[in-house]
């Protein structure tokens, strides 16, 4: 069985979908493994390390994609590739399907087996395969060095011949696994944090880090069964946002993580709340690149609003890109682990696992995602 693994092509992209290490484990279990020239380059590996962990260079990409049983990439796959890939062809990657409908539509009329890395169930035995917790992981802690960077304070107390300095305070919204790692890093660089989420059940974690939870009263609220938090009423946004105001004004920090899965990310941080915050301070938009969390930010600049440094920069895991692609790279392969038969040294498509039933989109000319049609409607 030949895979092919692609060189990524999205503009500032320096992540990486396969490591030697990986590499290696997967020609092990059997597969064929064709790496485009240039894949590892920028994180530093040369082709010659693929090479000795057991795969191919290919240098003729539409030649990889069109006689490849499996494709493997970081970021969706570009448009006009879709009808290089041979018919039955099964692409492994970000996909971001609800966001990308016309591209969901070309790989079901291609009759391509596509997988969303992004919709992998959350349980026990997926764990190994998340890419968005590992991924969310690192940005949660490059958030917080982009906030130290950018802000003219130190982070720890200082006890020095001036004087004590006090310790800066950070202030994060949403403890997921991107907040929880802020929290930890904050932590680590010494700051005095506070964290909230809409989520009761996160209260005690938040804690365990040593930071304090701030506690808003919003009726019911609670969890998907993925762990992700559920979309509030407009007066649970409203009662949230007048606490959260309070947290931001007393804050040198804000770092905002809340996405709602497959929907543009809700507004949390507005103008009037940038202005009561203290000139200088600054605030940190994860969110951005799916609609943003705060007012005015912006995808990949940095803008200053009513004094507040507000910092939009988009794939913060890329900004820490050899250790991301480490990452994603060992996610990738314990996915493909999962499916492979040992014996047959093949790929198993298997619908019946609970695995591939949430990650499988298109396969056979169809849509097969259960979830991805009840959303769309299709």
């Amino acid at each position: 069985m030949k895979i092919a693994v692609m060189k990524e092509l999205y503009k500032g992209e320096n992540r990486v979908p396969l490591v030697p290490a990986t590499v290696e484990k997967l020609t092990k279990l059997g597969a064929n493994i064709e790496i485009e020239s240039g894949l590892g380059m920028p994180c530093r590996f040369e082709d010659a390390d693929y090479v000795k962990a057991g795969a191919v260079i290919g240098s003729d990409r539409a030649e990889m994609l069109s006689s490849s049983d499996m494709v493997l990439r970081l970021r969706k796959p570009p448009m006009d590739e879709v009808e290089t890939m041979k018919k039955g062809c099964i692409h492994v990657s970000y996909l971001d399907p609800f966001n990308e409908v016309e591209l969901v539509d070309k790989l079901k009329e291609a009759g391509i087996s596509a997988v969303s890395l992004e919709m992998i169930p959350r349980t026990t035995v997926a764990q190994k395969m998340d890419v968005l917790s590992s991924q969310a992981n690192l940005g949660g802690y490059v958030a917080v060095i982009l906030g130290a960077d950018h802000l003219d304070k130190v982070f720890p107390m200082m006890t020095t011949p001036a004087g004590t300095i006090k310790p800066a305070r950070v202030f994060i919204i949403g403890v997921g696994v991107a907040g929880l790692q802020a929290i930890a890093t904050a932590k680590r660089l010494g700051a005095r944090v506070e964290a909230f989420d809409t989520r009761p059940v996160v209260e005690e974690q938040v804690k365990s880090l040593g930071a304090k939870f701030v506690k808003v009263d919003l009726g019911e609220t609670g969890q998907t069964k993925d762990g992700y938090a559920k979309e509030l009423t407009p007066e649970q946004m409203a009662k949230q946002k007048e606490e959260m105001a309070k947290a931001c004004a007393n804050a040198d920090v804000v770092i905002t993580t809340a996405q709602l899965f497959g929907r543009p990310a809700p507004r949390i941080v507005d103008r009037a709340m940038l202005a009561a915050m203290r000139p200088g301070s600054v605030i940190i938009d994860m969110a951005v690149e799916t609609g943003g969390n705060v007012e005015g930010s912006e995808v990949d600049k940095i803008v200053e609003i009513e004094g507040v440094k507000v910092i939009g920069l988009g794939n913060l895991p890329g900004r820490a890109a050899e250790t991301a692609s480490q990452m994603y790279s060992s996610n990738l392969g314990n996915f493909v682990d999962h499916f492979w038969d040992k014996e047959a040294g093949v790929f198993v498509l298997d619908r019946e696992d609970e695995i591939m039933q949430g990650a499988l989109i298109t396969h056979n000319g169809e849509i097969v995602s259960e979830m991805y049609k009840s959303i769309m409607n299709k």
